[in-house]
């Protein structure tokens, strides 16, 4: 068995594509694990579109030498980076490059070296480090390559061997650590995207070695000159539905779509499937999926149009006054109406489990016509996307909140004549006198604070925590009516989703006007995805 003691660039590169690949075909099974018991971000997408942007950079680089090779892969991971997994991922790749910086090849021993400072960079990054996520599982197995390389003559395969087992040990381990993923019964998804990204560098350099390293031949290359970049699809349809059927095998449905398009997410039980995916033929998957049963909730977007509106307001935005622009992340029609209605200059399509980019962030700053811009991420999976942007750009950036409501709350505080600081200040105060209740249907059964929770019932959260479920979802809103403490002459906005009734709507109000007597209520038909309501109060 040949050795592998010295890798270059061109292996660097090979061992990131061979790491992309692998992870697109676990990116559905890796989403699947932080969709308890909302869709809470699609962490095996936004990891995989990431990487994507990692190694189109890689392709990209002037110079073959693993310093360069590396340092490319860094800038395209960073401008790639789509929410907080992605986010942290693209830290791990940047101090991965603060590794092997000025290094024409690398051995093993500072390929360990960069693995170190690839976890410390990661750790860096992240405001609060919460154990039992990808920090543990990157800090775990950077320190057992190290230990490996330092204490045996290994070749550098061997040593990201036992990183790569040393990973799946630690991911296995996170659920003891975080009593969020021990009752919902999942590991941490972006610590199992990690250890994917692993095995997948690990199989490639274990071909490179001339060992059958491989699980799948045709998904990995063994030879680094052979390997190519599949591009990322740029344009197609973005489509989304329920399977109603009976005996509906997930797998095989997931393996069917994989070959029709990309981005592919496929969650459910024998009898209702949710599918999503971004085809260039969607007419082709619907005609698979109506072999299959009945289907609801059909959703078909035109990724070029998505693209061509990226900056929804850029031709037509709110006049600008005192030299500061605004811009909001947003899904949903009426919400992107609500946003633009109040002074949004700039809205960015994208949220619960449509995170926006880092360079789509950028671009959108750098639209702006002012030198000075805030953004409103109205979810917290962007906000550190968001802060990446801020520290990025150009321009004077500041960052405001993290719900829907609280982005309306700091645009309708925004003061024209201000400056970006004190607007920063009154926009803060307007955001912390602000609670958000939501609610939204859970997809699949778990445990959360205790609580058992069965898929389809409703379930409650007050700022990000959960209240209550139930089965009747008006009994589930009333709870959340009670607990957020409403006074006479509060102001509550109730902003109902794609999935809610005009009907239902009224009820709500009417409940609260009985029980509440004194308030001032507003209704807003958001059109929001996974959320029946958004209620604001303040």
């Amino acid at each position: 068995m040949e050795r592998i003691d010295s890798c270059s660039g061109e292996m660097l590169k090979g061992m990131f594509v061979a790491a992309t690949r692998w992870l697109e075909k676990n990116a559905a099974n890796i989403n699947s694990l932080n969709v308890f018991p909302v869709p809470d971000g699609d962490t095996g997408t936004n990891m995989l579109l990431t990487m994507r942007a990692t190694t189109d950079e890689a392709n990209r680089a002037k110079e073959a030498n693993a310093s360069a090779i590396a340092d490319a892969m860094a800038k395209g991971a960073l401008m790639g980076a789509r929410g907080n997994s992605g986010v942290i991922l693209s830290q791990i790749v940047r101090g991965l490059a603060y590794g092997l910086k000025g290094k024409e090849c690398f051995s093993a021993k500072e390929f360990a070296v960069a693995l170190m400072e690839a976890s410390s960079h990661a750790y860096k990054g992240v405001s609060n480090p919460v154990e039992g996520t990808i920090l543990t599982v990157i800090r775990e197995a950077a320190a057992a390559a190290q230990n490996e390389a330092l204490t045996n003559e290994c070749d550098i395969a061997s040593v990201l061997e036992t990183a790569v087992n040393v990973a799946k040990e630690s991911v296995a381990k996170t659920p003891t650590l975080l009593d969020v993923l021990r009752d919902a019964g999942v590991v941490d998804a972006g610590g199992q995207g990690l250890y994917v990204m692993l095995e997948g560098a690990l199989h490639y350099l274990k071909g490179a070695r001339g060992e059958n390293g491989l699980k799948d031949e045709n998904m990995i290359c063994s030879a680094p000159a052979v390997v190519q970049v599949e591009q990322e699809m740029e344009y197609g349809y973005c489509t989304e539905f329920l399977v109603k059927g009976s005996e509906l095998n997930i797998n095989v449905i997931r393996e069917r779509l994989c070959s029709m398009g990309e981005s592919v997410l496929v969650v459910g039980d024998d009898d209702v499937v949710k599918v999503h995916i971004h085809t260039f033929n969607p007419g082709a998957v619907l005609v698979y999926a109506g072999a299959l049963g009945t289907m609801h909730q059909l959703k078909i977007d035109n990724m070029q149009d998505q693209h061509q509106d990226f900056i929804v307001a850029k031709d037509d935005q709110s006049e600008v006054v005192g030299g500061i622009s605004t811009v909001a992340v947003v899904s949903g029609e009426g919400l992107s109406e609500v946003f633009k209605s109040i002074g949004a200059n700039i809205i960015v399509p994208g949220g619960q489990t449509m995170n926006p980019s880092v360079e789509e962030l950028l671009r959108a700053v750098a639209s702006a016509s002012t030198d000075e811009v805030i953004i409103l991420p109205n979810n917290p999976n962007i906000l550190l996307t968001a802060r990446q942007a801020q520290s990025l750009a150009d321009k004077k950036v500041a960052v405001v909140g993290q719900t829907i409501p609280q982005g309306i709350a700091a645009l309708l505080a925004f003061q024209p004549g201000d400056d970006l600081d004190s607007n920063v200040e009154v926009m803060g105060e307007a955001v912390s006198g602000v609670r958000t209740g939501e609610v939204t249907t859970a997809i699949r059964t778990t445990k959360l604070n205790g609580v058992e929770i069965k898929e389809g019932q409703t379930i409650g959260f007050i700022d990000g925590e959960f209240i209550k479920v139930g089965n009747d979802r008006l009994d589930v809103v009333s709870a959340l009516i009670d607990m957020l403490d409403l006074a006479d002459g509060a102001l509550v906005t109730v902003y109902w989703g794609a999935d809610s009734s005009e009907d239902e709507v009224d009820s709500i109000v009417h409940s609260m006007n009985g029980y509440h007597a004194g308030l001032e209520i507003e209704v807003v038909e958001g059109k929001q995805p996974h959320y029946n309501y958004i209620i604001s109060v303040e």
